[in-house]
């Protein structure tokens, strides 16, 4: 079958306030697409990506005009999903496709999600892989979709729920992402600051997380780690070399969770002597002097940390499993390591009251990271802060504020206009330092750096002079 996997159009300004969108504004690899594209290739599918990161709606649908294929997939997050539903109803308007979505909000809303949306024909539930392949060799032979695990369906104006499928349990036996299928790969950037060398890769060594925070989704019943082989994950960034990237960040939720196997990943990476930078995000309680030191001799310079609160109690309303000491120690070992550091915080945590939440921003500044962000807390469907968002606070009726931006939450014992004034109070504070802004100023060492730093301080500009700078359209 001719296959159209798409991203639905969007503009920075969709996610990220319009005066800082241009210093926030970050372009991934869709990394969940490509893995979809690279299955249906092995199965015999002719495939083909269209990116409306970089193409306008009406690009995307002349695209799918061209191609005129027999099914099409759309990728749907919270945010998205009203354009994705657009991408439908415009696909079926000029071909007779298979239109079907998948993503975070269509596996967490499942057959609302579809009753929602009269144009798409199906939604796949959770990892779709395996799904897939096996929903489109129905298709192509005329059969129904009956008992296809992970997929729910229309037939004869009904919505019909298959059972789910299991998650992937064998990761090496997934192909790798179809990366060949980005027109232009150079386009895909992620934040300012956090990448040394371009074209950066995306990679994911393995897939869940065994924690239990409050705003994270998982599938369904999934609290726990798979893990892919350090041999397959060296195969790939082999791969990823001699397609010409110079930098990986790996996008693991827990990429240390296996204490030996990440310092195997590292000193795999050096004994072969791979010329690479690398970024990487851990959790602060799965990491030490000797990990660290290690992912710094193979080749990383920079490490995230969710840090999300200066205040325990509040780590534990989020379910965080962390402590601030165990954050302060991963901080200050990564800096002695050598690396860069980048945390982030998040306001609106339930239980939180205003004067917390300035001891979180003085948290931010005793640990001086290189980099730190400061988000909203957002209740994302599938997650336990939507299903207790009534109990804990209250909830924005617009999706366009579940983006981490806009105040999606607001617990009771808050105000949204509390929220986004400490946002605005925290990224001055922590960036108006004149120390900070000295370091910044004498780490340029490149034009990539020298406009990193002028974006920054646009951005701070903007923070200082307009207090709706937060706002998302």
């Amino acid at each position: 079958m001719r296959a159209a996997l798409i991203m639905p159009s969007w503009l920075p300004e969709d996610i990220f306030p319009t005066k800082t969108a241009k210093a926030q504004v970050n372009y991934w690899q869709p990394l969940g697409l490509l893995y979809l594209a690279a299955s249906l290739r092995e199965a015999g599918h002719e495939v083909k990506f269209f990116d409306g990161s970089f193409l306008n709606h009406d690009e995307v649908i002349q695209r799918v005009k061209e191609f005129y294929p027999d099914f099409v997939g759309i990728y749907a997050n919270t945010p998205l999903w009203k354009k994705a539903v657009k991408t439908a109803e415009d696909v079926k308007k000029i071909t007779d496709a298979f239109t079907c979505a998948g993503g975070p909000y269509p596996s967490a809303m499942q057959e609302k999600a579809l009753a929602d949306a009269p144009a798409l024909d199906a939604i796949v539930v959770g990892e779709g892989e395996l799904t897939l392949c096996e929903a489109l060799e129905r298709l192509e032979k005329g059969r129904s979709l009956v008992d296809v695990k992970g997929v729910i369906y229309r037939e004869n104006g009904r919505i019909i729920k298959n059972p789910p499928r299991p998650p992937i349990e064998n990761l090496d036996a997934l192909p790798f992402p179809a990366r060949d299928l980005l027109e232009d790969k150079n386009l895909y950037v992620p934040p300012a600051g956090t990448y040394r060398r371009k074209p950066v890769a995306i990679v994911m060594t393995s897939r869940g997380c065994n924690a239990r925070c409050i705003y994270c989704y998982q599938l369904t019943g999934e609290r726990r780690i798979r893990y892919r082989s350090v041999e397959n994950v060296l195969e790939e960034i082999e791969l990823c070399l001699e397609q010409g990237y110079r930098e990986i960040r790996f996008l693991d939720d827990t990429f240390a969770g296996d204490y030996s196997r990440a310092m195997k990943i590292a000193e795999e990476i050096k004994r072969r002597g791979l010329d690479f930078t690398w970024f990487v995000s851990a959790r602060v309680n799965q990491v030490d002097k000797k990990l660290l030191r290690a992912f710094r001799r193979a080749g990383c310079w920079a490490i995230f940390f969710g840090a999300e609160s200066g205040v325990q109690k509040n780590l534990n309303a989020l379910k965080k499993g962390i402590t601030l000491e165990q954050t302060r120690r991963a901080v200050k070992a990564a800096k002695k390591a050598g690396l860069r550091v980048v945390t982030a915080f998040i306001f609106g945590i339930p239980g939180e009251t205003y004067e917390e939440a300035l001891k979180t921003i003085d948290f931010a500044i005793e640990l001086d990271p290189d980099f730190v962000n400061f988000h909203t807390l957002t209740p994302f469907p599938g997650t336990e802060l939507y299903d207790r968002v009534s109990e804990l606070g209250q909830m924005s009726p617009r999706w366009e504020d579940f983006t981490f931006e806009g105040a999606a939450f607001i617990p009771h014992t808050m105000t949204k206009e509390q929220i986004e004034e400490l946002r605005r109070m925290a990224f001055k504070r922590f960036y108006s330092r004149p120390r900070y802004i000295l370091r910044r100023l004498l780490g340029i060492r490149t034009l990539d750096d020298l406009k990193l730093v002028t974006r920054g301080l646009r951005s701070l500009f903007w923070i200082w002079v307009r207090k709706d700078v937060f706002k998302v359209k």
